[in-house]
């Protein structure tokens, strides 16, 4: 038997992060992930976590792991294909590292995902957007903060990691016409900023404590913003604004739906997906086709080019059935 702990340990500590040069933020989701499992396995094999084997995580577990987290813990099908994408790439790390457990490395690797549904994106409208951006105080530090973090999420089209990654360096020279981001899968981008968002950006820095710490978003505490403190934030903001936007409150509205929301407007305004895509840092252009399917205007144009084809009117007949048209005689004739 093949000890787990060790080669645990050097995927996320080595492996991911030096080997791969994934984000940190990855590396805390798979530990995140490892850890769900590996209290699963030793609550199922009355085992601790440090007795368990690598032979031990076989599919039958896996699958039973992952059904775990969709039934009892309430996990979306997505969050239960992004685990076992965790899981699958340790065991892709395993085949090469430990020969006797290739086969089992196949074995697991070929558990299937599971099929989602392909649902529409969640966006806010132009009025909708104003309205959260003009919710927090600009008298407060908090609210000048908060300020400068959601037009920069919304301009930029930022996921929330790049966001609360952004050193003080990414923005070259100190100016603020551009900001630099590196973004999934290590791309990195360059995206100019319109004035509105220098300005509150700079109101911002002028007032950041001065500390140690190279994020430019801060906590109350001075520490670096965290995903959950910037979604507290962000709905807090949102209640705000929901009393000038009635229309909000039947919006779930996350950090990511900003991200969403700068790609539909960009789509209005360009009518172009390429430039899309190229703003949102996307590797694959198919991944910008969700935006086309949520967009009516898309829907409007194809309409307005084909025009509706002419129906010639009529009036519906029911089909002539013998015995109906005898008693329908009958009664003319009564």
């Amino acid at each position: 038997m093949t000890a787990l702990s060790p080669h645990l340990a050097a995927f996320l500590r080595d492996h991911l992060p030096r080997e791969r040069n994934v984000s940190p933020h990855t590396v805390t989701t798979y530990a995140n992930c490892f850890a769900l499992l590996v209290r699963f396995a030793a609550n199922r094999l009355k085992r601790r976590p440090t007795d368990l084997a690598i032979e031990d995580f076989d599919p039958d577990l896996i699958t039973a792991f992952l059904e775990h987290v969709e039934e009892e813990r309430g996990n979306s099908a997505r969050t239960r294909n992004g685990r076992l994408a965790a899981i699958r790439a340790f065991f892709r790390y395993i085949e090469y590292r430990v020969p006797v457990c290739l086969d089992l490395a196949l074995r697991v690797r070929s558990v299937p995902t599971k099929r989602t549904d392909a649902t529409l994106i969640d966006y806010l409208t132009r009025d909708e957007i104003k309205a959260v951006l003009d919710a927090p105080d600009p008298q407060t530090r908090l609210g000048t903060r908060d300020r400068a973090m959601l037009h920069l999420a919304y301009a930029g089209g930022l996921r929330v990691a790049e966001l609360l990654s952004l050193h003080l360096q990414d923005l070259p020279d100190r100016s603020l016409a551009t900001v630099h981001i590196m973004g999934k899968g290590r791309r990195e981008r360059v995206l100019p900023l319109w004035r509105e968002t220098q300005v509150v950006l700079r109101n911002w820095l002028a007032i950041r404590p001065q500390c140690e710490t190279r994020e430019i978003f801060l906590n109350a505490n001075g520490r670096p913003m965290t995903r959950d403190g910037f979604a507290f934030r962000l709905a807090k903001h949102v209640a705000t604004a929901a009393k000038k936007q009635p229309s909000l409150l039947g919006k779930r509205v996350t950090p990511h739906v900003l991200r969403h929301s700068c790609a539909m407007h960009t789509l209005a305004a360009t009518g172009d997906i390429r430039k899309v895509a190229l703003w949102l840092g996307h590797a694959s252009i198919l991944s910008t086709e969700a935006y086309l399917r949520a967009d009516p205007e898309e829907k409007l144009q194809i309409l307005a080019a084909h025009g509706s084809p002419a129906i010639k009117p009529g009036r519906f007949r029911p089909p002539a059935d013998p015995l109906i048209t005898m008693l329908n005689d009958v009664r003319k004739r009564a």
